[in-house]
C-alpha cells in the first residue's frame, strides 16, 4: 500500500510535470528556430534540421541504454543528475557557435530526455496507489502537452525577438526550476527498482505481450503524426485558414491535447489495454472522417480538435500497461521496459512524420488523414490481440486459484 501522503503525492507529480514541460519544450523548440539557426551558423535549413532528427535518435538510443546503465542509482538521485545533464546540454546549445557543437549539445539533451521519460513514468507510478498509476503518469505527461501549447511558441517568440540562443537560455532557466522542484518536492522514499540482469533484459524483448505493446505504441501514437506534422499546411492549403489564424487554432489544438491526456489517464487506471482499444478505434474514425471534412472550415476544425483530443489520450494507458506487464513478467526490468516504450513513441513520431511526407509527395496533402487512420486502425487490431492475451492470463490465474482453493 502506498504510504506517501496525498499532499506530497501532488507536489511530487507537479515537480515531474515541470520537468516534462522543460523536456517537451527543448524537444520541439528548434523547429521554430531553424531559419535563424541556419542564417546565424551559415548552413542550410536541411542541415539545421539535423537538430531535430539527432534529438530523436538520442532519445531512441539513449533511453534504454542509459536507463540500464544507471539502474543501480537511486531514482531521485538519478533524476537530479539527469536534470543537471539537461541544463548543461541546453547551456552548450545556447553558447554554440558552430553547427557540430550545436548537434552535440542536442544529443546530450536528448540523452537526458530519454532517461527522464523512462524513470519519470515509473516514479510517478510508484508514489501513488496502484489504481491511480495511469492518472499519475498522465499528470506527468501534461507537462509535455503544456509545452506544446505554451513553451514552444513562447520559446520561438523569444528567439525571434532576441535571437535563437536566448530561446535555449529560456529552457535552461526552466530546467533549473525543474531541478530545484525535484530536489525539494520528490520524496526520498521513492522505491528503488532492482538492477536488471542481462538474461532478464533478453526476456523482456522476447516476451510477446511486451513486444506487442511496443509495436502498438509506435503505430497508435505515431499514426496521428502522419497528419499532425503537416497540420499547419493542411489547415492553410486545404481548409483555407490564414497563417495567423492557424497559429491561434494550434493553441486550441494544444488545449484539447491536454484535456485528452487527463481523460486518458482516468479511463486507463484499472484496465488500460481495454480502454486503449476504444481510444484507437475512435481516433481512427476521426482521422478517416477528417478526409471528408477538412475542406470545410467549420467541420474541418471540429474534427481537427477531436484529433487533438485523442492524440495524447492513449499515452498514459500505453505507458501504464507497459509497467504492468513488466512487473508481471520481468519485474527487475521495469525501468528498461518503460525506456523502450519511450523509444517506441519516438520511433512512431519519426515513422509517422516520414510517412506523411511520402504521402504528400506521392498523392497529396489531404491523403495524410486516411493514411494516418489506417496506421491507428492497425494499432487497434494489435490491441485486440493484447486483450486476448489478457483474457487468457485471467483464465489461467482463475484456474490456478481454483486448484489452490481445492488443496
Amino acid at each position: 500500500m502506498n504510504t506517501i501522503p496525498k499532499k506530497q503525492q501532488f507536489f511530487a507529480l507537479l515537480s515531474l510535470a515541470i520537468t516534462a514541460f522543460a523536456i517537451g519544450t527543448t524537444e520541439f523548440i528548434s523547429v521554430g528556430l531553424l531559419p535563424m539557426i541556419s542564417n546565424d551558423l551559415n548552413t542550410s535549413v536541411q542541415t539545421a534540421g539535423l537538430t531535430v532528427s539527432i534529438y530523436a535518435i538520442g532519445v531512441v538510443i539513449g533511453a534504454p541504454v542509459l536507463t540500464l546503465l544507471f539502474s543501480s542509482i537511486p531514482r531521485k538521485k538519478l533524476l537530479l543528475i539527469v536534470m543537471i545533464i539537461f541544463i548543461v546540454g541546453n547551456s552548450i546549445s545556447m553558447l554554440s557557435y558552430s553547427m557540430w557543437l550545436l548537434l552535440v549539445s542536442r544529443l546530450v539533451s536528448a540523452l537526458a530526455h530519454g532517461v527522464f521519460m523512462s524513470i519519470g513514468s515509473t516514479i510517478a507510478a510508484s508514489i501513488v496507489p496502484r489504481e491511480k498509476r495511469a492518472s499519475a503518469i498522465s499528470i506527468m505527461f501534461t507537462g509535455l502537452t503544456v509545452a506544446t501549447i505554451t513553451g514552444v511558441p513562447f520559446g520561438t517568440f523569444i528567439g525571434q525577438q532576441l535571437g535563437w540562443r536566448f530561446a535555449f537560455g529560456f529552457i535552461v532557466c526552466v530546467g533549473i526550476i525543474a531541478l530545484i522542484a525535484n530536489w525539494r518536492l520528490l520524496p526520498e522514499s521513492i522505491k528503488q527498482g532492482p538492477k536488471p540482469l542481462y538474461k532478464e533484459q533478453i526476456k523482456l524483448i522476447k516476451t510477446k505481450q511486451i513486444l506487442l505493446v511496443f509495436i502498438i505504441t509506435a503505430l497508435g501514437y505515431g499514426g496521428t503524426f502522419v497528419v499532425f506534422t503537416y497540420l499547419s499546411p493542411l489547415l492553410q492549403e486545404v481548409t483555407g485558414y490564414t497563417a495567423s489564424t492557424v497559429t491561434l487554432l494550434l493553441l486550441f489544438y494544444g488545449i484539447t491535447v491536454a484535456i485528452g491526456n487527463i481523460i486518458g489517464g482516468k479511463l486507463a487506471n484499472e484496465k488500460p489495454i481495454y480502454s486503449l482499444f476504444y481510444m484507437f478505434i475512435i481516433q481512427a474514425i476521426v482521422l478517416f472522417v477528417l478526409y471528408f471534412t477538412v475542406p470545410f472550415k467549420g467541420f474541418g476544425l471540429l474534427f481537427v480538435l477531436l484529433m487533438g483530443l485523442f492524440a495524447f489520450m492513449n499515452v498514459p494507458g500505453l505507458q501504464a500497461y507497459v509497467v504492468i506487464l513488466a512487473e508481471r513478467f520481468v519485474p527487475t526490468a521495469v525501468d528498461v521496459a518503460s525506456a523502450l516504450n519511450i523509444a517506441a513513441f519516438n520511433l512512431g513520431i519519426a515513422f509517422g512524420s516520414y510517412l506523411g511526407g511520402a504521402v504528400i509527395h506521392s498523392i497529396g496533402l489531404i491523403h495524410t488523414t486516411w493514411i494516418g487512420s489506417l496506421m491507428v486502425l492497425l494499432a487497434a487490431g494489435l490491441t485486440s490481440i493484447s486483450i486476448k492475451f489478457e483474457k487468457e492470463e485471467e483464465r489461467s490465474n482463475h484456474e490456478l486459484s481454483k486448484i489452490y482453493s481445492v488443496k
